[in-house]
C-alpha cells in the first residue's frame, strides 16, 4: 500500500503554518515510532486537530474522517490523502477492516474515539474502534491529549503523546475505557502545566 504523495507534499507546509499561527506546544513526540504499525488516539477539540497531528510527525497519518468532507471539490483533495471515510450514522464495520489494511502494512492510523468534536472539559464517551483495530493487527495505540485553544499568533495550545502501549486483554470495552482513562490523564497534565 502506498503513502499518498499529496500527503508528503502537503506535510511540511502545514507543519510550518500551524507552527507560525498557533505556535503550539509538542510533548512526548519521542513516544512515536518512526516505522512500527501503530494507533494514535485521542480527544477532539477542533476541526484544525488533523493539521496539528500531522503537524507533529513525518509520518503519513491515515485518519478516519467523516464522510461529509468526502464531497465535492474536497472529495478530490481528501481521497487523495490517505483518509478512511466513516459514515457516523451507521455501524460500517467496513470501516475498521480498512483501516486494518494500513496498519498490516505498518502504517499510521489517527483516530478520535469521541467520533466528533467536543469543547468541553469532560470526555465523552469513547467509540470501540481504536482498540479494537489496535487488538486485531497487534497493533500499539498511542494516546494524546490536545489542550488549549486555537489562538493565531499566541501560544495557548498544547498536544501530549503518552508512551505506545498494546491491547493486552480481549475485553475491548475495558480496553476502551482504559484508553479513555489515559486520555482523560494525558488532559489533566496539559491543563496543569497551562495553570503553572
Amino acid at each position: 500500500m502506498k503513502e499518498s504523495k499529496l500527503y508528503k507534499f502537503l506535510r511540511p507546509l502545514i507543519k510550518i503554518f500551524t507552527n507560525i499561527v498557533y505556535r503550539p506546544t509538542y510533548i512526548g513526540l519521542e513516544n512515536i515510532p518512526k516505522n512500527k504499525r501503530i494507533v494514535i488516539a485521542g480527544n477532539h477539540t477542533n476541526n484544525l486537530d488533523c493539521i496539528l497531528l500531522m503537524s507533529s510527525t513525518k509520518r503519513c497519518i491515515h485518519f478516519l474522517a467523516k464522510i461529509e468532507l468526502f464531497k465535492g471539490f474536497k472529495k478530490i483533495i481528501f481521497s487523495n490523502m490517505g483518509l478512511i471515510p466513516v459514515n457516523r450514522k451507521i455501524k460500517d464495520s467496513n470501516v475498521i477492516k480498512e483501516a486494518e489494511k494500513y496498519l498490516n502494512e505498518d502504517l499510521v492510523i489517527g483516530i478520535f474515539p469521541e467520533g466528533t468534536t467536543n469543547t468541553k472539559k469532560e470526555l465523552l464517551p469513547f467509540k470501540i474502534g481504536a482498540v479494537k483495530m489496535a487488538y486485531d493487527t497487534d497493533s500499539e495505540i498511542i494516546p494524546f491529549a490536545i489542550i488549549g485553544k486555537y489562538k493565531v499568533f499566541r501560544r495557548g495550545l498544547t498536544i501530549i503523546f503518552d508512551k505506545p502501549y498494546k491491547i493486552k486483554s480481549n475485553d475491548l470495552d475495558l480496553e476502551n475505557e482504559k484508553l479513555r482513562n489515559k486520555v482523560k490523564l494525558l488532559k489533566e497534565k496539559g491543563e496543569n502545566l497551562w495553570e503553572k
